[in-house]
């Protein structure tokens, strides 16, 4: 029978000293940053913050210099998520187009691809979104309707996309288009990814307020858009397959771990030194998982580096990360009589608020908890 294949293993040393780089920078340039803004994690957007980290060669870290990557490791690219995340760091501008659309392009794409976006993206020039989610479509990424039908050296393409993070501020998103007819053969066929201008002609973008009262989920309305053949990923009907992959780097990495930390470490600070016996438990429960998830995370960036493709492995952590990170706040409110407060002059009740409205998207982000443990029963065999 199948097994999971965690082989846990600790960051080489020699990464140390990038990660004590990487502190020095945060600390110089985000100084001051407070936990209720640390608490947007990887969420917070802001383009110059991007363009710096690309100025210090963090994005794209892993790639081929000829692309304007810097041909480091996975495992020190870990290191420098990791660190961006403990500390809050804006960095969704640049997040997307790092850790799976610039991977995409360099396992599928064309050379051409390739030398037009990956050194922008490098750069923190160049940002992009996900278009999988539909209306109605739920978590069946297969079922996708909006089509895209050969018209001339290109695609006119009809249909909407839902959840689209940042596409009112990004320049492109990877979608992934039904270029045949989900007819009685495998729905998982005839699926094609392309790469879309998000200003392009007969695009409508419609932003969707959150539980929060911000904008950042997107409604995108094609009506007849063009898009070149030169964007098209890959071969025609391949999307499925390159989806698969892709989602392996996005349930992987410390992001689904990290999302809640400012709240944990505002309760370790509001807790002390001297915690009841109630309070320690509970804090030395959630560190003792954090630890462990960590462990987990580690192994799967060691898997990456190696080439291997974890998607099972990737798919428990990021089930496991949800849960444990939809605790926090539950755990946090039981512990300490503080009513969550955007408007609180308190740091943690700010933090607690804004957690609170968040946190249940945990669990759609990156796929449902039913999608995950499908792909974790298909793995061991089960189904």
């Amino acid at each position: 029978m199948p097994e999971f294949r965690f082989s846990l293993a600790d960051l080489p040393a020699e990464t140390e000293t990038l990660r004590r780089e990487v502190r020095a920078f945060l600390s110089e340039t985000l100084p001051g940053y407070s936990a209720s803004k640390r608490a947007a994690s990887w969420g917070g957007y802001d383009a110059a913050f991007s363009r710096k980290l690309g100025e210090r060669g963090w994005i794209g870290m892993t790639w081929p210099k000829t692309y304007g990557g810097h041909e480091q490791s996975a495992l020190e690219r870990y290191v420098v998520l990791e660190e961006m995340l403990a500390a809050g760091a804006p960095v969704s501008a640049h997040w997307i187009a790092d850790r799976q659309s610039g991977p995409l392009m360099l396992r599928f794409g064309t050379e051409a691809q390739r030398r037009q976006f990956l050194p922008k993206i490098a750069r923190g020039e160049c940002f992009f979104s996900i278009g999988m989610s539909e209306p109605d479509s739920g978590s069946d990424l297969a079922s996708v309707r909006t089509r895209a039908e050969r018209h001339g050296n290109g695609w006119r393409v009809n249909g909407t996309k839902l959840w689209t993070s940042n596409a009112h501020l990004n320049h492109y998103m990877i979608a992934l288009l039904r270029t045949r007819p989900n007819d009685a053969g495998s729905k998982h066929a005839g699926l094609t990814q392309f790469i879309v201008d998000l200003k392009s002609e007969g695009l409508t973008i419609r932003p969707i307020t959150d539980l929060s009262g911000r904008k950042h989920f997107n409604e995108i309305v094609f009506r007849d858009v063009f898009v070149p053949d030169e964007m098209r990923i890959g071969n025609e009907g391949d999307g499925w397959r390159q989806v698969s992959s892709e989602l392996a780097f996005e349930r992987s990495g410390p992001e689904r771990y990290l999302s809640a930390i400012a709240l944990l470490l505002e309760l370790i600070r509001i807790a002390g030194k001297s915690p009841s016996e109630r309070a320690a438990a509970e804090i030395g429960r959630l560190v003792a998982h954090l630890a462990t998830l960590r462990r987990m995370s580690i192994a799967l960036a060691h898997m990456l580096d190696a080439g291997e493709d974890p998607a099972t492995e990737a798919a428990l952590v990021k089930d496991l990360g949800t849960t444990y990170e939809q605790e926090i706040p539950e755990i946090a409110q039981r512990l300490l009589d503080i009513e969550p407060s955007e408007t609180s002059t308190d740091e943690y009740a700010r933090t607690l608020a804004y957690l609170m409205q968040f946190v249940p998207s945990f669990s759609l982000r990156g796929g449902t908890r039913e999608v995950l443990r499908g792909i974790i029963a298909r793995g061991l065999g089960l189904r």
